[in-house]
């Protein structure tokens, strides 16, 4: 005779009956997390290593990093294992990944290949550099803590206060992986850390940028789009150097200028009013 209670329970409570098959649900996003916190202290190491080569790869271990992050919260929620030591071990695993380790390559990138003949001014980029690359990080941790606080923007989950962390890092991450060799000119480094310094800046303001949450992944999409996808995703891995560097910096520059354009509009209504 088939058992009653059983067939009471929901499927997606009876899946997870088993305690021991539950605590290894909680720990498949833990996994990722500490996948995304290699990728970030291998990035950091190859750094520190010097080289066109090594820079590269330390860039694309920050590209992994944030594959990484974006699948530990997706798995987290559609296992149902949300859980406040997740939330506070992936902000750690994103302050190592996208605060410490693009700061580390973008002054080891803005500093080792310039030429050392004017020892005083070489000694004065490099100081400039240890600052911005400093203030990248505190924004980092800044803006991981304000998350932690205060959430998503006012109104939905739609929205990001504030450049994400991920993106930030993906910036520095994508113009070193496009550009391969390091800086040798050191107006191009000067460039180079008041960019690191205006990522920081982007990542502690009020602007709003897209989570792309909105996006129903999990539900059926029409044929077209996955054929748009899977171009897209071919257009990256063959022409990696140009489309990463596309995406990024349009991702940030997209979100500037959508909160210019509200500024201005509400500039105008105010006006009027």
């Amino acid at each position: 005779m088939p058992d009653l209670e059983q067939h009471e329970i929901p499927f997606e409570e009876r899946r997870f009956r088993n305690p021991r098959l539950r605590r290894g649900i909680f720990l498949i996003p833990s996994i990722f997390t500490v996948a995304n916190l290699l990728c970030g202290y291998y990035a950091v190491v190859a750094s520190q290593l010097g080289g066109s080569e090594n820079f590269d790869h330390a860039a694309r271990a920050i590209g992994f990093a944030i594959l990484f992050d974006s699948l530990d919260g997706r798995l987290a929620r559609l296992l149902k294992a949300n859980t406040e030591f997740g939330v506070q071990f992936d902000s750690l695993a994103d302050m190592v990944s996208f605060g410490i380790a693009p700061a580390v390559l973008a002054y080891a990138w803005g500093v080792r290949s310039l030429p050392g003949d004017g020892a005083l001014a070489f000694h004065e980029i490099g100081q400039f550099g240890w600052i911005c690359c400093l203030a990248f990080v505190i924004c980092c941790a800044w803006r991981l803590a304000r998350f932690n606080v205060q959430g998503m923007a006012p109104g939905g989950s739609k929205f990001f206060v504030g450049m994400p962390t991920p993106a930030a890092a993906g910036v520095i991450a994508a113009l070193v992986h496009g550009f391969k060799q390091p800086l040798h000119d050191w107006r191009w480094s000067v460039a180079w850390f008041l960019l690191a310094a205006g990522l920081g800046a982007l990542m502690t303001s009020t602007i709003r940028y897209s989570s792309f949450k909105d996006v129903p992944l999990t539900r059926k999409q029409p044929s077209l789009a996955i054929v748009l996808l899977c171009l897209i995703v071919g257009v990256i891995y063959v022409y990696s150097e140009y489309a990463l560097v596309i995406l990024a910096c349009s991702y940030a520059a997209v979100g500037v200028g959508l909160h210019l354009v509200r500024f201005v509009r509400h500039r105008l209504v105010s006006r009027t009013a």
